[in-house]
């Protein structure tokens, strides 16, 4: 590994318009063929140090500087809605600045790096399933070779057989990679160390080792901040004792007790302020109606294997408090069943028309990105005021000034929580989840899974996070693959 610096941020400070700083005089350096996790909890600001890097967005001050001679390329979470219309060639065309005339050949050789069977080079974007258009999302970035590869929860929608490919190109990777996950084993497997984006202040620290080094020198520096504020408080209590002793005696005495007082104040105002670390959602319930009789009936599902899809009959009701899993590999039409289902499709199944759906899709378009959150809120709930709105959203981990802006500007792990808190509002008799790990904290996801575990409704789950599913009581199941 060279020890020339290939990326430095210095003292760089970003905020959008109108809100609080994400980034306040942060610096840090990158050596190049250095591979990093980029830490932080939701919300703080990972994806946005992506833009600064990529020159997406511009720091209101301080400076971003790249080796002149690096190139950068960025995996996103998520495709552009403006580019679902894309075809293959089109999509990969867009990654370089020239005409490759070799561009099949590079797409084909880059998409069996990602473990995707190479489709016809005019296919749209939008006919693939989530986790294929994942696996298109970090080939357009590996096809361009960059000196500096960014990728943002590369692991969401991918199956074990594609985050073993995965992490097993960023083992050999020769050069700079910087990595936000919520997959702690994944990133141990091949970073080197750790920039945390801290919420609190706004700055950029750099650790050496893995995510559990990190996280474990965190809670340190926690105990030790609890530890001092102790101390402080009990100095404060004397202080503020001892004040009120000598005023009471007056004369010369209420001089000191006005200095006691101050300096009390003084040990108040300089409590080492403690950070904390992701908090971890409460544990939550989602109700259901108490409907009675059959809930959903599917009579069929379609299969896509090797581009050709074919249906295939099931014959199974669902009645309340059965819980089915839907299984299969990245491709063979899992999300497009459960869409199919949710749309209300004769063919494929039919919803008794009493029953009350909640569908959570692993894209978020259930959601109206331009509604305010508090809105999207006060919708669910069907009655009830602001005050409830904000009991909600502070349940599930949604800060108060968020409220106010649209769905559009919250993260994708904040629109995993919104979603969930909606679903909490609208108990639902039939739940419907895509993949509802993706972008989730994965401190959140062992009290997500004791909630469906309990949901006494019917429900349907497709997901790849097998540890999840495990902590989840299955009542049936349809493997694509074998059906």
């Amino acid at each position: 590994m060279s020890d020339s610096v290939i990326l430095r941020c210095e003292n760089v400070h970003f905020e959008y318009i109108d809100k609080k700083p994400v980034l306040d005089e942060a610096s840090f350096s990158v050596r190049r063929g250095f591979k990093a996790a980029l830490m932080g909890q939701n919300g703080a600001g990972k994806s946005s140090l992506f833009k600064l890097i990529t020159q997406e967005r511009e720091p209101n001050s301080g400076k971003i500087s790249i080796d002149p001679s690096a190139s950068v390329a960025i995996a996103k979470q998520v495709i552009a809605k403006s580019d679902l219309d894309l075809s293959v060639e089109e999509f990969f065309a867009n990654c370089f600045s020239e005409k490759k005339w070799n561009l099949p050949v590079l797409i084909k050789n880059i998409l069996e790096v990602v473990n995707l069977p190479v489709p016809p080079l005019e296919k749209k974007l939008r006919e693939f399933s989530g986790g294929q258009q994942a696996r298109l999302l970090l080939a357009s970035a590996l096809i361009q070779n960059p000196d500096i590869l960014l990728l943002d929860e590369p692991t969401n929608n991918l199956d074990p057989e594609g985050i073993a490919h995965l992490t097993q190109f960023l083992v050999n990777y020769p050069k700079t990679c910087i990595v936000i996950s919520h997959d702690a084993e994944f990133l141990n497997a091949f970073t080197n160390g750790v920039l945390y984006l801290d919420i609190f202040t706004q700055k950029i620290e750099q650790y050496a080792g893995d995510y559990y080094d990190v996280v474990e020198e965190i809670n340190r520096r926690i105990e030790k901040a609890q530890s001092e504020n102790v101390r402080r408080e009990r100095t404060i209590r004397q202080k503020r004792d001892q004040s009120n002793v000598f005023a009471h005696k007056g004369g010369k005495l209420r001089a000191v007790a006005k200095r006691m007082r101050t300096m009390a104040d003084e040990l108040e105002e300089n409590k080492v302020d403690v950070k904390r670390e992701d908090k971890t959602l409460s544990s939550f319930e989602i109700e259901s109606s108490g409907f009675v009789g059959p809930i959903v009936e599917i009579k069929a599902v379609n299969v896509i294997k090797e581009g050709v899809q074919e249906k295939k009959p099931v014959g199974m009701v669902l009645k309340r408090n059965t819980h089915l899993l839907v299984m299969g590999p990245n491709g063979i039409g899992k999300s497009t069943f459960l869409e199919a289902l949710a749309r209300g499709e004769q063919e494929i199944a039919t919803i008794t028309p009493e029953a009350k759906v909640g569908y959570y899709r692993q894209d978020f378009s259930t959601l109206d990105f331009d509604q305010k959150v508090s809105d999207s809120l006060l919708v669910s709930m069907g009655g009830g005021g602001m005050e409830d709105a904000y009991k909600t959203a502070a349940r599930f981990l949604l800060p108060a000034p968020l409220l106010q802006n649209t769905i559009e500007s919250l993260s994708e792990g904040q629109k995993g929580l919104l979603m969930f808190a909606k679903l909490y509002l609208e108990k639902p008799d039939l739940l419907i989840f895509d993949e509802p790990t993706n972008h989730i904290n994965f401190r959140h996801l062992p009290v997500i899974a004791e909630a469906l575990d309990k949901f006494t409704g019917a429900m349907i789950l497709v997901s790849h996070d097998y540890m999840f599913v495990s902590q989840i009581r299955i009542d049936e199941s349809i493997d694509l693959e074998n059906v």
